[in-house]
């Protein structure tokens, strides 16, 4: 079942089935040459919602460590991201990012229902797809699965995954204060706690930050580009009642009260502002038995995401004292359940995940909908030869109940669907030092309830209706790569193709008065590509120093329309990163990083309203960071004071992820930290 082929495949998937076998048939080249250093001692999550050794999963993993972000200049995760490049960016002025991975992206304008690269918090969906609503104050590390995973995680999957995990508290107890200042009257004050006390551990912080109108590279203020009281906070909180028996409640929030929407600097609003929010909270109990045989894991979490945009100078300036305000509201709650068998030869894990929207958007076109959708889900793993040979295999199946209904009194409209999906893969371990791997998964995005079940008209007119024929857009993704570790060198390497269908696209119908606007499904794209990272660490001057120079990227070999044969929109043909981190025995340490965007092309807005398509040109911009720890006890080396310095867009570069919209010229940050 799991080998089953589509008629009329490519020529491209003949020749992954082709080098599977050959991966499962190899005999240990180059084993001779390398020496046993493939660890496999970093544990993930994500890739089979158990813990495992990275070295056993068979797909594209990247991981970012809790010292790579502790050392970047990023703000938030958008930041983060943009600086590790794996895949196009649209970055906004204010607190609006989206990512994309492998031609795909997140949905940053909407929630995360609506994109086709899904973003995680702690293993479950964070309910917005705007990476700049969360912080990276208490991030332990991100995990990123390149291509679908739509077994593991259901809808929106089909590019790829980001999962943001929080830090635990262990350890003696501490008390932290930093405070950043920087450029356009940039500020950020944040004070956290983290230990352990007896079974109970915690983790927490609380940032509030502001900041002014920027100038771009060229010079030009940007007016209408700050935004103030930006409020963020996490906690994560545990009790272990027995050994191995964990129960915890994880909050996370994000507001900003007045941020600035300024529109394209070619046509700068000083008046339209927005207030942004997300928040959560997860209530989790995970235990397992004491042979650790048997694990299991289980949590409701709830939370919402909600933008409001207001226009003082709209139509109705009596509808608030500052105009009239555009809100979007989702309402998010959820549930998960999984156990999981753990033999010396295989690992099985089966569970269920639910999870329901309500989303509200008012006055313009004013509707409710409701998305709700209960899934089945199965993972396993098998360990042969000595666990040099890992097989996985997953299946999936979803079932959705999705509802619309208009405010002008309109009836409800429902509609059920279903989804099954699978993915399965192989590694083979040449020798400690090389990994082999391929791969096969399945994606999908579910039509919104509004897509499907649309009713209403809108407040100029518009009579919008639903197509309850659609199909959900769907993604098949075959992968082969390498992975290698020797000595202080790693690198990995992998190819992809993408078929990806049933692509969903709005249409109107008809002319007024009796026109509508609906939605249907109109052909699909055909990706391909390489993806590689590399780094390399070595010490010199007696062991003192640390030098760890770093590059990756992602190269499309292939991203076409398949209906029209031409390129597709906001999808760069490179992306790639380069750098290099120092570090000394003695608390220093400094990161300089090089992000290159190529050539996109797009529809340019910002010139006419017919959206002429041009290409927009590639652009590189370098970020330099250093800090130096002074040990306050060197027996408790928790206790110090931490100085650092940040310049973002150190050449001062003139750029812009969307076009009309420039991002900040070189702007510098210094910050005090204290841990206590």
């Amino acid at each position: 079942m799991f080998f089953k082929l589509k008629t009329g495949e490519s020529m491209n998937k003949k020749i992954f089935l082709i080098v599977m076998a050959g991966l499962l048939c190899s005999k240990g080249l180059l084993a001779e040459e390398m020496k046993k250093n493939y660890t496999g001692d970093e544990v993930v999550v994500t890739s089979s919602r158990v813990e495992e050794a990275k070295k056993d999963v068979t797909s594209s993993v990247t991981v970012i460590g809790k010292e790579e972000i502790r050392q970047s200049s990023a703000k938030d995760l958008g930041d983060l991201l943009a600086e590790k490049n794996i895949g196009a960016i649209h970055k906004y002025p204010g607190t609006l990012t989206s990512v994309g991975i492998r031609g795909f992206r997140t949905e940053s304008h909407g929630n995360d229902l609506m994109g086709k690269v899904l973003v995680l918090l702690n293993g479950r969906r964070a309910g917005t797809g705007n990476l700049a609503k969360i912080a990276v104050g208490e991030i332990d590390r991100i995990e990123i699965i390149r291509g679908p995973a739509a077994v593991q995680y259901g809808s929106a999957a089909i590019g790829g995954v980001i999962n943001v995990i929080t830090a635990k508290g262990s350890g003696v107890p501490t008390l932290s204060f930093a405070q950043e200042l920087g450029s356009s009257n940039y500020t950020r004050t944040t004070l956290g706690t983290a230990g352990k006390v007896g079974n109970l551990d915690f983790s927490g912080s609380i940032s509030l930050a502001e900041a002014g109108d920027y100038k771009t590279g060229s010079g030009k203020t940007y007016d209408n580009t700050a935004y103030d009281d930006q409020t963020s906070g996490s906690l994560n909180i545990g009790y272990e009642f027995m050994p191995g028996h964990r129960i915890g409640v994880n909050f996370t929030s994000f507001k900003v009260e007045d941020g600035g929407f300024p529109g394209y600097l070619s046509q700068n609003d000083l008046d339209d502002y927005f207030v942004k929010e997300n928040y959560s909270t997860d209530f989790i109990y995970e235990g397992r038995t004491a042979d650790r045989r048997f694990s299991w894991m289980a949590r409701y979490f709830t939370g919402r995401d909600k933008d409001t945009f207001f226009d003082p100078l709209g139509s109705n300036p009596d509808f608030y004292d500052d105009g009239i305000p555009y809100d979007s509201t989702v309402d998010h709650k959820g549930s998960q359940a999984q156990v999981t068998y753990n033999h010396e030869l295989f690992r099985v894990t089966a569970g269920i995940d639910w999870v329901n929207y309500e989303e509200t958007q008012t006055p313009y076109d004013p509707y409710l909908s409701e998305y709700d959708d209960l899934a089945q889900f199965m993972l396993l793993n098998g360990f042969l030869f000595d666990r040099r040979l890992v097989l996985s295999a997953g299946i999936r199946y979803d079932s959705f109940d999705l509802t619309s209904q208009g405010y002008a009194d309109l009836a409800k409209v429902k509609k059920t669907a279903d989804n099954f999906s699978m993915n399965y893969g192989v590694a083979w371990h040449l020798n400690d030092g090389i990994k082999l791997r391929a791969a096969y998964a399945e994606g999908f995005k579910m039509p919104s309830s509004k897509e499907f079940a649309a009713d209403y008209v809108s407040s100029w007119g518009t009579h919008y209706v639903g197509n309850q024929d659609l199909k959900p857009e769907e993604s098949s993704t075959y992968e082969i790569g390498f992975d290698l570790d020797y000595n202080r060198f790693s690198s990995s390497l992998t190819w992809f193709t993408t078929d990806f269908k049933n692509k969903i696209e709005q249409r109107s119908v008809g002319t007024y008065p009796n026109g509508y606007s609906t939605w249907v499904n109109l052909g699909g794209a055909t990706l391909s590509g390489i993806e590689g990272e590399l780094s390399y660490s070595f010490q010199p001057f007696n062991g003192n120093w640390k030098i760890s120079p770093y590059a990756g990227f992602v190269y499309l070999t292939k991203f076409e329309d398949d209906s029209t044969g031409e390129r597709l929109l906001y999808t760069p043909e490179w992306n790639a990163t380069a750098g290099v981190r120092i570090e000394d025995q003695r608390g220093f340490y400094g990161v300089f990083n090089l992000a290159y965007t190529g050539e996109t092309d797009i529809q340019d807005w910002e010139s006419s309203y017919a959206g002429t398509v041009i290409t927009k040109g590639g652009f590189a911009v370098a970020n330099l960071s250093v800090a130096k720890k002074f040990m306050i006890d060197e027996e408790k080396n928790k206790r110090a004071i931490t100085i650092k310095g940040e310049v973002n867009n150190l050449f001062d570069r003139d750029y812009q992820f969307v076009k009309g919209y420039p991002m900040p010229g070189r702007s510098f940050t210094v910050g005090l930290r204290v841990d206590i």
